[in-house]
């Protein structure tokens, strides 16, 4: 697991939805429950990625005009994306944003090279930064980047499954027209949240149609509906695209109590799809399998939790629902947040979805089988694969 304690310095001020303390409290309760002392796990040094890292995604006047962003107008950062609501200006801010890309590609190095089969940036999932854009809170996007770096040493095809409440418009545009990365995004509708983007139909360019890959769920969608269409579409375009390397972003604001979105997942629904994502690194990228974090604000009921099952299953010693939360981590989030933190691991609404499978049979009434038949109509047969079965 790459890590620096810096990384919490990506820190857009307190009234910001993005709070580092998310990230300071799952570590703090991934300590306490003792996931980061079992003898396989490592913590590896991260160093900031390089201007030439960087360049594998986002243009170098980009990187430039960030670097020089405290010692410009707000009209100048304006142009870039900075000093917006989104994304406000705070000192520095090159610095950490090139060290959450530093880990990623940390992360993607430690698979890559099989100094360990799993890795785990909780820092990152920055997914909708642009080639020259900040957007939607990020800066510079490591997943795109770990995956170009990837791509650089030699890998074949890598595939990015995002989980995200949000479309993971930044990863898809840096590999739209590129059959080497298959992008699948499950998000909501993008009708009725940011970023508007990720139909169906958009489903990659003239020389990569079919590797973009989207699922818009409607708002409200709960557990085994969200897992019905994630079964339905991940494990098949896994196995006929064959990956050496799977990279998945595990942005869990998908939950009930997020505040910015609108799906109804519970944490129990999300460890379902950690377990699943690392079920298929295994089954369709030799066990390759690099992760990150992403979005997730309700953060002390939700956040720390399941990037702590997250961590937990990329360790192989995942971390029973129903295990109580440390009283010394619940003491820390009281004196960080002066909020109650939950007392144990799962919400106890659905500890075991079980969702019906696609080959159950297809309900023309059910607004996430339309979703799913949306998605598997505009991108299977590209991939020889039967939409409808």
């Amino acid at each position: 697991m790459p890590w620096d304690d810096a990384v919490l310095n990506y820190d857009f001020g307190p009234s910001h939805p993005l709070a580092p303390v998310r990230v300071e409290l799952t570590m703090a309760l991934a300590r306490a429950l003792g996931v980061l002392d079992h003898s396989d796990v490592r913590i590896v040094p991260v160093t900031a990625a390089t201007d030439a890292e960087l360049r594998l995604v986002h243009a170098p006047e980009y990187i430039d005009a960030v670097r020089a962003a405290d010692d410009a107008s707000t009209a100048q950062r304006q142009t870039i994306g900075i000093g917006t609501a989104d994304n406000p200006h705070f000192p520095r801010m090159h610095e950490p944003s090139a060290l959450i890309a530093g880990a990623s590609i940390a992360a993607a190095r430690e698979v890559w090279t099989g100094a360990a089969a799993h890795a785990v940036n909780i820092a990152g999932g920055l997914h909708h930064a642009m080639r020259s854009q900040a957007a939607g809170f990020c800066i510079y996007n490591d997943p795109a980047i770990a995956i170009a770096w990837l791509l650089a040493q030699g890998a074949r095809r890598v595939a990015y499954v995002d989980v995200d409440v949000h479309h993971g418009d930044g990863v898809q545009a840096a590999f739209w027209n590129d059959p080497r990365v298959l992008t699948i995004s499950l998000h909501q509708d993008p009708r009725t949240l940011f970023p508007g983007t990720g139909h169906p139909g958009e489903a990659g360019g003239p020389d990569a149609e079919g590797y973009a890959v989207n699922v818009a769920l409607p708002p409200a969608t709960t557990d085994e509906p969200w897992l019905r269409a994630f079964d339905a579409v991940v494990p098949p375009l896994l196995a006929a695209f064959g990956p050496d390397v799977l990279l998945s972003q595990h942005g869990c604001d998908t939950h009930t109590a997020d505040p910015l979105a609108d799906l109804h997942l519970t944490v129990d629904g999300q460890r379902a799809v950690v377990e699943r994502l690392h079920r298929l690194a295994h089954e369709h990228a030799a066990g390759k399998w690099v992760a990150t974090g992403g979005g997730g604000y309700a953060l002390v009921d939700v956040v720390p939790r399941i990037w702590t099952h997250l961590l937990a299953e990329a360790a192989h010693h995942p971390i029973a629902p129903d295990t109580p939360t440390p009283e010394q981590w619940r003491d820390r989030v009281r004196e960080l947040t002066g909020q109650h933190a939950p007392i144990t691991m799962t919400d106890g609404l659905t500890p075991n979805p079980n969702p019906k499978p696609w080959s159950a049979g297809y309900d023309p009434g059910d607004r996430v089988d339309q979703a799913v038949l949306a998605t598997r109509s505009a991108v299977f047969p590209h991939h020889g694969l039967d939409p409808a079965y």
